[in-house]
């Protein structure tokens, strides 16, 4: 029997104005093992969760985002099913459907997986390939790959600029619908479908997770943004994601410089109303009156908020508890790190 550990660090997106382009890993983990026999080449897969933050998820394993993702990886490599029969147990600490890119480390998860059971040898770049045929924003997926605070893009793959997503979509249908993945047909992904780049961050900022006990689908907080903004807007965020690129990774952080760096008119003032309580919270707490605090924002397409702090981290974050108290939505906290490792896959006899 061979194990695989693979750790994938929950994310936080868009940082404020760095709306589908920064991502903080954080050190919050997703943890998937897998315990592949030696002798049996059945390709039979054995799906369990255990832990927290696994209500409603799919033990089918051409259903799981998890598993779904690495028969993908493999079969784009010439493998119809796993090479061997292998237990998969997953234990997921990150909250689902709250902001902290949960979606995005099961994608990570799955390509991690197949590189290592298929012994594949992918190039961390050529992962993230694979991970945007899944999941096509790069913050998080990027993020959780490579770990840090993070910048990305995509490349224009084709006319429209879409990255060419119907391969992936299709290659689930057609899992879905027979079980003979041999004749699926799967092509693979271009290359370098997406960009990233590592930036600083102070190492003594802390990222305080406050995390209501509701979730919101991305989906939901997407229809609510606009289809067109005013310029005026979008040079508002961009002048601010400029600076605040900078400003995180500075020795000593200047708390007014991040604070007003992390404003943002592009998503946050549409998503105001799926979070009750943002509107306040956003208002109330600066560096003056919350003596640590450096800025605040929603975490990806929320509902978390995310404080990003230097000190006093446990009374920050009862402070923002407080305020959602007070609207009665009911809320968990974590003070985290900012983790500069990103995903990784240990790998040892049992």
């Amino acid at each position: 029997m061979v194990l695989y550990t693979i750790n994938v660090p929950a994310t936080s997106a868009n940082i404020g104005p760095g709306f589908d382009v920064m991502g903080l890993s954080l050190s919050l983990y997703l943890t998937v093992t897998a315990q592949v026999s030696e002798t049996d080449s059945s390709g039979t897969i054995t799906l369990a969760y255990e832990g927290e933050n696994q209500s409603g998820l799919p033990l089918d394993p051409r259903r799981n985002l998890i598993t779904s993702t690495a028969l993908y990886v493999l079969e784009c490599n010439g493998f119809n099913e796993f090479p061997r029969a292998t237990r998969v147990t997953v234990n997921n600490r990150i909250p689902l459907g709250r902001g902290l890119g949960s979606s995005g480390a099961a994608v990570v998860a799955g390509v991690l997986l197949a590189n290592a059971v298929g012994q594949l040898n992918l190039t961390q770049q050529r992962m993230l390939d694979y991970c945007l045929m899944i999941e096509h924003h790069p913050d998080n997926v990027a993020a959780a790959l490579v770990g840090g605070f993070v910048a990305s893009y995509l490349v224009d793959v084709d006319r429209s600029g879409n990255i060419p997503a119907s391969e992936a979509d299709q290659a689930q249908r057609e899992r879905e619908q027979s079980a003979q993945a041999a004749d699926s047909n799967i092509k693979l992904p271009q290359e370098n479908i997406g960009h990233f780049l590592q930036l600083g961050c102070s190492p003594l900022i802390k990222a305080i997770a406050i995390i209501p006990q509701f979730e919101l689908a991305t989906s939901k907080a997407r229809s609510v943004l606009p289809g067109q903004y005013e310029t005026k807007d979008v040079v508002f965020n961009l002048q601010r994601l400029a600076v605040l690129t900078t400003a995180l990774g500075r020795e000593k952080p200047d708390p007014w410089l991040i604070y007003r760096a992390m404003a943002d008119k592009v998503h946050q003032p549409y998503r105001m109303h799926l979070v009750p309580g943002l509107p306040e919270i956003l208002k109330t707490f600066d560096p003056d009156n919350t003596p640590g605090l450096l800025g605040v924002c929603l975490s990806g397409a929320g509902p978390t908020i995310l404080v990003l702090a230097i000190d006093n981290f446990d009374k920050i974050a009862a402070q923002v508890c407080a305020v959602f108290d007070r609207h009665s939505v009911e809320t968990k906290y974590q003070v985290l790190d900012i983790v500069s490792e990103g995903a990784t896959c240990q790998v040892s006899p049992k």
